[in-house]
């Protein structure tokens, strides 16, 4: 079992950077891999960026491709969501989700992910 943690989020302009953090606690944390999702008011959730236990392969959202980088500390067992050139349409509560090594059907389904965090928030200003 794992338990994650967001941080990072905030309120920033048009343009700016964030830089979202996912903190995995437990025995076997750097076993997971591990996927950012967002939700914004009135809308589903939507996949992100996904990176694999491993940190060889990484997944992005058409929208965010070019923008954010996901990427993991092993060693820290924290995975990073570093978000450039953020959109008004990038406001979200963003969430971390992971699953034991890999996932059973896609990294951008949320239903492949077994453990998640409680969210942080994202609100770019136009």
């Amino acid at each position: 079992q794992v338990q994650l943690v967001e941080s990072g989020g905030g309120l920033v302009q048009a343009g700016g950077s964030l830089r979202l953090s996912c903190a995995a606690s437990g025995r076997t944390a750097s076993s997971y891999s591990v996927g950012w999702f967002r939700q914004a008011p009135g809308k589903e959730r939507e996949f992100v960026a996904s990176v694999t236990w491993t940190g060889g392969s990484t997944y992005y959202a058409d929208s965010v491709k070019g923008r954010f980088t996901i990427s993991r500390d092993r060693a820290k067992n924290t995975v990073y969501l570093q978000m450039n050139s953020l959109k008004p349409e990038d406001t979200a509560v963003y969430y971390c989700a992971a699953v034991y090594k890999s996932w059973s059907s896609s990294y951008d389904v949320s239903d492949s992910y077994d453990y998640w965090g409680q969210g942080t928030q994202v609100t770019v200003s136009s």
